[in-house]
């Protein structure tokens, strides 16, 4: 989606997240924070962070020490910016624009590469997870949370038709921007979920592959790690 569309929904953006997942997109990402690693003073890296969401999800987390955010969008950041000062978390977390295909961090210097929602949306799957491995230290984890289809045929019929006409239909009464939400079902639908992305993770050089269903499988959280040197 070009940035400009991000930024045209971005007022709206988190009230139509609560509608389209009936509440439950908080709940997932808090389940990201269950996995992450042992150990504390974890420095963690949020790719497309959009309005902070998973970032101050993972700084909630004591064993955290610092959160960096990255996003394209402004409008996402600004808001995201207002939640993290008001939840009194800007000693800890910090968002600024940034590309996910393009990080300007050193090589090896985050314990945690966190993404919810999105890794379909980056323009070269396999650049942004490269970058995500490059800037991990050995042993770190990635944790990606993302769309998926069901596996039951009955409950993968419902849920496309629920993203095909139900999401669009939402999603532009909450924000006026109807092309916006089927662009973003077409990424759903386009995503290569489950196995196909753990293989393509692989690719890139991770290691420990697994993923955690979660609403029947209609939502996954992928982890990998970066193999220790």
């Amino acid at each position: 989606m070009p940035i400009d569309l991000f930024n045209s929904i971005s007022a709206g953006y988190d009230q139509t997240n609560r509608v389209l997942s009936f509440g439950l997109d908080r709940t997932w990402r808090d389940r990201m924070r269950e996995h992450l690693p042992a150990g504390n003073g974890l420095r963690v890296l949020d790719l497309a962070t959009g309005t902070a969401d998973v970032a101050i999800a993972m700084a909630s987390d004591p064993r955290v020490v610092e959160v960096i955010g990255i996003d394209l969008s402004d409008g996402m950041l600004s808001l995201g910016k207002e939640k993290v000062f008001a939840k009194g978390l800007s000693d800890k977390v910090r968002l600024e624009k940034g590309n996910a295909l393009a990080l300007e961090f050193s090589d090896k210097s985050f314990d945690v590469v966190t993404v919810g929602f999105g890794v379909r949306n980056f323009g070269d799957l396999i650049k942004g997870l490269t970058e995500a491995y490059r800037v991990l230290k050995p042993g770190g984890r990635i944790i990606a949370l993302e769309f998926s289809l069901p596996a039951s045929p009955l409950s993968r019929s419902g849920y496309r038709f629920y993203l095909k006409w139900c999401v669009p239909f939402i999603g532009g009464l909450c924000t006026g921007r109807i092309s916006a939400y089927n662009y973003l079902v077409r990424t759903i639908l386009a995503f290569p979920y489950g196995e196909r992305f753990e293989r393509i993770m692989a690719q890139v050089g991770f290691m420990d592959g697994a993923r955690c269903s979660l609403m029947a499988g209609g939502v996954t959280i992928y982890t990998a790690v970066r193999a220790r040197e």
